[in-house]
């Protein structure tokens, strides 16, 4: 595996093409939809006008687009697909929906690896945890690994790793999503230090304030993808046989948060209150129009 290509290169994509260890690689290379050229030539990424160039040669393709786009990304990349390539697929999709791509990545000669990161990739960047699962998961650990990477196998079965990742979600995201409904209302009535100091007291082990700025921020920034993922975890429940009411909820919160596009600094002082009432001041204003 002497060349690597990169399908997609939003944050995931540029974290890992900046701090991969690159001793075993001639060369990187990236294709995205949007005009990237510059952004990839920083990161010594050969940037390329289509999949094709961004493909060719490559021994291994991390896929990075969108848990909506991940599918359309495995059949328009199918043909040019060097035969026994790996596709690490690390888009946040459901189990079904790696499961078509696989389909369509193996009946192209290519080996598709189920991938779930399981951790924002920033600060770890490529030291951030992975789950990998599929029929060329220990094959896949072993590529991922030269890399720098910290891969870790769950299964033989493509999905395996996407459903924990799923799973995950609904508790992960879906906190975020009642610390908005939570903590806003309870701003906006005036009671949020009351409402506070009662969590804390029922949960002394979790810092409330601090964490619940944390998804303040978490939403702002990445809510429209963190709702993209939600409507993906819906649908795995959904291919379980169970209700979805709460993922989609958070799916729709989560949109409705990350549409605002309030900027959410990084300052040391600033904390719950005043990310609360930025998102309360955004809210406000969206129901005005």
């Amino acid at each position: 595996m002497d060349k690597l290509a990169f399908i997609g290169f939003g944050e995931a994509g540029r974290a890992f093409a900046g701090s991969i260890a690159r001793g075993s690689l001639d060369s990187v290379s990236g294709f995205d939809l949007r005009p990237l050229a510059q952004e990839m030539s920083a990161l010594d990424v050969r940037h390329a006008d289509t999949r094709a160039g961004a493909l060719a040669g490559a021994g291994a393709v991390w896929c990075l687009v969108t848990a909506d786009r991940a599918e359309e990304a495995a059949r328009d990349c199918a043909a040019d697909l060097p035969e026994g390539a790996f596709w690490f697929d690390g888009n946040s999709c459901s189990p079904g929906a790696k499961a078509r791509s696989a389909a369509v990545i193996e009946a192209a000669g290519g080996r598709y690896v189920d991938v779930a990161i399981m951790a924002p990739v920033h600060p770890l960047q490529a030291r951030v945890p992975l789950l990998v699962a599929g029929p060329h998961a220990e094959d896949a650990d072993t590529a991922l690994r030269a890399l720098g990477m910290q891969p870790g196998v769950v299964g033989d079965r493509v999905g395996q790793a996407s459903t924990i990742k799923m799973m995950r979600s609904v508790m992960i995201k879906g906190i975020e999503a009642l610390t908005a409904e939570c903590l806003l209302g309870a701003r906006l009535a005036g009671v949020d230090e009351r409402v506070l100091a009662s969590l804390q007291k029922s949960d002394p082990g979790f810092d409330w304030t601090e964490r619940s700025a944390y998804n303040f921020e978490r939403m702002a920034v990445h809510g429209n993808r963190r709702s993209a993922e939600m409507r993906e975890v819906a649908k795995t429940l959904a291919e379980l046989g169970l209700p979805d009411r709460m993922a989609s909820a958070t799916a729709d919160w989560q949109a409705q948060i990350g549409a605002l596009g309030v900027a959410m600094g990084v300052a040391v002082d600033e904390g719950f209150g005043p990310r609360a009432d930025a998102l309360l001041a955004a809210l406000n204003k969206a129901s005005d129009r």
